[in-house]
C-alpha cells in the first residue's frame, strides 16, 4: 500500500503507529514494514501475511487522523516485472526462474528472464499469475 501526501517532517515511528492503530497489526512482530520514499513525499508498507490491503487503504482514508494530515492510501499495481541485483557472475538464467516460480518468493506461474551480466543484474518479467493480486 502506498501512503501519499507524507511530509518530510512526520517521522516513520508515527507511521507505524497508524498503521498498526488502523491494521491491528504489529511492526514489531514482523506483521509490515514501513519504507519512507521522502523525495515522493509517500511511504510504502508492506504487508507480510495474508492482509487484505483494500480494506486496510479504505480504513487508513477514513481515519481521523490520517485525513488530519492529509495521508491517502492507495493500493500499489501488481508487478509486471522486477530489477533483481548483485546476481553472481555466470548465474544460469533457470536459477532465476526456479527462484521466482518458489511460492517462497512470489510462486510465478511464468517467468522471462533476461540477464544483464555487465550490470551483475536482470530483469524478471512476469507471466500470468494464479489469482494473485
Amino acid at each position: 500500500v502506498v501512503l501519499e501526501n507524507v511530509k518530510e517532517t512526520i517521522k516513520d515511528c508515527m507511521l507505524i503507529m497508524l498503521v498498526e492503530n488502523v491494521s491491528g497489526l504489529s511492526e514489531d512482530d514482523g506483521d509490515f514494514s514501513v519504507e519512507m520514499i521522502p523525495e515522493l513525499c509517500a511511504a510504502v508498507i508492506t504487508f507480510t501475511g495474508d492482509t487484505d490491503a483494500e480494506e486496510f487503504a479504505k480504513k487508513l482514508n477514513q481515519n481521523p487522523r490520517a485525513r488530519k494530515q492529509n495521508i491517502t492510501a492507495r493500493c500499489l499495481e501488481q508487478t509486471k516485472s522486477v530489477r533483481a541485483e548483485n546476481i553472481p557472475p555466470n548465474t544460469p538464467s533457470h536459477y532465476i526462474t526456479v527462484y521466482f516460480e518458489n511460492e517462497k518468493y512470489g510462486g510465478a506461474q511464468r517467468v522471462d528472464v533476461q540477464q544483464l551480466p555487465e550490470e551483475d543484474a536482470a530483469i524478471i518479467t512476469f507471466g500470468d499469475q494464479k489469482g494473485n493480486a
